[in-house]
């Protein structure tokens, strides 16, 4: 028989615990995310896999505000964050600090995500782009490499928020 566990029960870190454990070297780089619950929404998907920082960019819009919250539950509290203006500035001062720049886009020549080896060594930054336009292409000219989420159905993409779940599960077994 299979028993609900309480909150008390999770033994989950408090936010300060959160912020000094180790993180995977990975920074989520959201390229002009429109919608407020997304962001949130992927706070809580960095939190929950131990993502090191989130870089907001462009429009993205920027903690703290109650839309945001909705979905993040906190997590934007825990989770570390920078804004840029342009998340091509962003890409390149990752890339500087030696991040590997990886954009989840349909694209020529793009990889498998199944196929995507990362070497944990080497810190990523996963280029996340907007609901409708995805990657802007300026970024997309800087990526080391560009990764796909194969499909089954009639639509082209999945949601943002939920690509960042399949794409951080897939790349931290």
């Amino acid at each position: 028989m299979y028993r609900k566990l309480q909150t008390h029960q999770l033994n989950r870190l408090t936010i300060y615990q959160y912020q000094t454990e180790e993180k995977i070297p990975l920074v989520l780089v959201l390229d002009n995310i429109r919608s407020m619950n997304n962001v949130g929404s992927i706070f809580r998907t960095a939190d929950g896999f131990g993502v090191e920082a989130l870089a907001l960019c462009g429009i993205t819009a920027k903690p703290p505000h109650r839309d945001i919250h909705k979905t993040a539950l906190g997590a934007e509290d825990a989770v570390q964050w920078t804004y840029h203006e342009q998340t091509l500035d962003a890409c390149l001062a990752l890339k500087a600090k030696g991040y590997r720049i990886v954009a989840v886009e349909q694209v020529e020549g793009s990889i498998e995500l199944q196929n995507f080896n990362w070497d944990k060594n080497t810190p990523i930054a996963l280029v996340l782009g907007n609901e409708t336009d995805g990657v802007d292409q300026s970024v997309l000219d800087v990526c080391d490499n560009c990764i796909e989420i194969p499909q089954f159905g009639t639509k082209h993409s999945f949601n943002v928020s939920v690509c960042t779940g399949i794409v951080l599960w897939a790349l931290c077994q």
